[in-house]
C-alpha cells in the first residue's frame, strides 16, 4: 500500500466499480479529418453491426453520421459482446481490407476484456481507423485548454481539473514523464478564477541545496556570501497568484520543511531575514516519482496531497491518438498528411514517451515526409526505448522490422533453452532486446519463450506468488521478473491488473 491509497482524489477517477463498462468504437483516423474523434458507444450486449452505413458516430451533442467511406464494406462486421466481456469479432463477406493492430487478418477474432481495455486498433478499408475500447462513462464536452482526448480517462482528469481548480487545496499531479503534469497545471491555473495573476513555475530538480531557500523564499542583503543585494524569492513572486512545484520529489532535503511550513500557513522567512513574510501563493507540484518509495518528507506529501491527479499514460488511451496528434500538428504548425498505416500503429505503440514522445515522433515524420520519403513506426521511434514484448492490446503478432545495428539472423531451431534463458536474463527480462541478442525475431521469441520449461507467463503464476516477490524485490519489476522467470513488461502490466491503486 502506498501514500496514494490515502489520497483525496475525485471519485469520477475511478468508476470500475459502478458498473458494467461500455464498449465504443473511436474514429482515430479518417478521409474527412472532421470526422476524428466521434464516437460510437454501444448499449447493453447488443452486437454492433460496423460497416459503411452504421452505427451512427458522433460528438456530444452533435449529428450522428456513419463512416461513410466508399472503401469500407455494405457488408457488416460483427461485433458481439460475451461472457466475461470477451468480445468476438466476425469479419463481414467482402474484400475488404481489415487490420488489427498493424496486421492483416482473414478470419474471426476473439479479444478477453483485458484486451479491449488496452485498446484494440482496427484499420478498415486501408482508409478508416478505429479504437474499439471501454467506456467507462459517457462522453462529455468539458474542454481544458491543451488537454485533448475523448477516451474515459481524460474525460475524468478535466473532470477533476474542473472540480478542484477554484479551490484553494494544494494539488498533486502524478504521471510518467510527457503525460502533459504541467500543461494540466497550467490549465489548474487558467480556470482558478484569477488566470491574470502570475503562475511561477519551477523545477525542484533544478534547485541546488546550497541556495535552494534562497531561490525559494528570497534573501536579505549579505545573507551569506555573494548576495550583493537582495533576492525576491519565488514564493513572493507568486504572492495572489499560482506556485508550481514540477518534479518537487527531487526537492532538497533542508527545504522540504520550510516548504511544510509555507504551504501550512503561507508564512515563511527570507534567509537572514529577522521577521517573517506572506505569501498567499497556491500551491501545485508534480512528480512522476512514488513518493512513498523515495526519502521526501511525509509530513510535506500529505500537505501537498489535498488533492490527487493521476495524469493517464498514452498507452491507456489509445482511442485519443487521434485527436492528440490533430492537436500537437495544429499547435507546431504542421501541414502533415499521415497514411493511415501509420496512424494504426501510432495508435498501437506503447509510448514509454507518452505524449511528448509522440510529439517529437510527428515532428520526425514531417520530416520525413516532406522528403517524399514513407516513414514507419519501426524508422520514427528508433534510439528510443523499444515496446518490450507482446502487449495486450495485440491480439495478433506483428513482426517488427529489425534494427539495423542488431546482429545477424538466426535459425530459432538452432537456439538451446540454455541459449533463451541467457539471453533474457542478460536483458534484464526484455524481450525486444533479448530478441536482438539471440539474432531472431520477436515473434520468433515469444514462440520459443512458450515452449520453454524454466520460463513462466505472468498470467499463470498465482497473485500470492507475484505479491510476495514484488515484496522482496521492493517493487523493482526487472528484479521481480527475474526471481520468477517471466518477461519483465508483461509482469508489471499483470502487476498493474492485480494491485490497479
Amino acid at each position: 500500500m502506498t501514500y496514494s491509497d490515502f489520497t483525496l482524489t475525485s471519485p469520477l477517477s475511478d468508476l470500475e466499480g459502478a458498473g458494467a463498462p461500455l464498449l465504443a468504437l473511436t474514429i482515430v483516423w479518417h478521409p474527412d479529418r472532421s470526422r476524428i474523434g466521434e464516437q460510437f458507444v454501444g448499449a447493453g450486449a447488443d452486437p454492433i453491426e460496423l460497416n459503411r452505413f452504421a452505427p451512427l458516430f458522433m460528438r456530444p451533442g452533435g449529428e450522428g453520421l456513419p463512416l461513410g467511406h466508399g472503401g469500407i464494406s455494405r457488408q457488416p462486421l460483427r461485433l458481439v459482446r460475451e461472457a466475461g466481456d470477451t468480445v468476438t469479432v466476425t469479419l463481414p463477406a467482402s474484400s475488404m481490407a481489415i487490420d488489427v493492430n498493424g496486421r492483416p487478418v482473414t478470419e474471426g477474432l476473439r479479444f478477453s476484456a483485458e484486451q479491449i481495455g488496452a485498446g484494440q486498433i482496427l484499420t478498415l478499408g486501408r482508409a478508416v481507423v478505429l479504437c474499439l475500447h471501454w467506456m467507462q462513462r459517457l462522453p462529455m464536452p468539458n474542454a481544458v485548454p491543451g488537454l485533448a482526448g475523448v477516451g474515459s480517462a481524460a474525460i475524468g482528469v478535466r473532470e477533476q481539473i474542473h472540480m478542484v481548480a477554484r479551490t484553494r487545496l494544494p494539488v498533486l499531479l502524478l504521471g510518467e514523464t510527457g503525460t502533459g503534469k504541467e500543461i494540466a497545471a497550467r490549465a489548474i491555473h487558467a480556470l482558478s478564477g484569477r488566470p491574470e495573476a502570475p503562475l511561477v513555475a519551477v523545477n525542484m530538480a533544478a534547485l541546488g541545496e546550497a541556495t535552494a531557500a534562497a531561490e525559494l523564499f528570497g534573501a536579505v542583503e549579505g545573507a551569506f556570501p555573494g548576495a550583493h543585494a537582495a533576492r525576491t524569492g519565488l514564493f513572493a513572486l507568486a504572492d495572489g497568484g499560482t506556485l508550481f512545484l514540477d518534479e518537487i520529489g527531487n526537492a532538497p532535503a533542508a527545504v522540504q520543511p520550510m516548504l511544510l511550513r509555507a504551504i501550512e500557513g503561507g508564512d515563511y522567512r527570507p534567509v537572514g531575514a529577522a521577521q517573517d513574510r506572506h505569501s498567499s501563493a497556491r500551491l501545485l507540484a508534480a512528480s512522476d516519482q512514488d513518493l512513498d518509495r523515495v526519502t521526501f518528507n511525509q509530513a510535506l506529501l500529505h500537505r501537498l496531497e489535498g488533492f490527487v491527479i493521476r495524469m493517464p499514460l498514452l498507452r491507456e488511451r489509445r482511442e485519443d491518438v487521434g485527436v492528440l496528434v490533430l492537436d500537437l500538428l495544429r499547435e507546431a504548425g504542421l501541414a502533415l498528411e499521415p497514411p493511415p498505416t501509420l496512424v494504426a500503429e501510432l495508435a498501437a505503440y506503447d509510448w514509454p514517451g507518452n505524449v511528448r514522445e509522440l510529439s517529437h515522433v510527428l515532428q520526425r515524420a514531417a520530416l520525413m515526409l516532406g522528403e517524399g520519403a514513407a516513414p514507419t513506426l519501426a524508422q520514427l521511434v528508433r534510439g528510443a526505448r523499444a515496446q518490450d514484448e507482446e502487449a495486450p492490446h495485440e491480439a495478433v503478432v506483428r513482426e517488427e522490422v529489425r534494427d539495423e545495428a542488431a546482429g545477424p539472423r538466426r535459425r530459432p531451431s538452432a537456439l538451446s533453452d540454455g541459449d533463451v534463458l541467457a539471453a533474457m536474463a542478460g536483458n534484464d527480462w526484455n524481450i525486444q532486446a533479448a530478441a536482438q541478442a539471440l539474432g531472431i525475431s520477436r515473434p520468433s521469441l515469444y514462440k520459443l519463450l512458450e515452449d520453454h520449461p524454466q520460463i513462466r507467463r505472468p498470467e499463470t503464476i498465482p497473485e500470492d506468488d507475484i505479491a510476495r516477490a514484488m515484496d522482496q524485490c521492493a517493487g523493482d519489476v526487472e528484479r521481480c521478473a527475474a526471481l520468477l522467470k517471466t518477461p519483465a513488461e508483461a509482469l508489471r502490466r499483470r502487476w498493474r491488473l492485480l494491485r490497479p491503486h
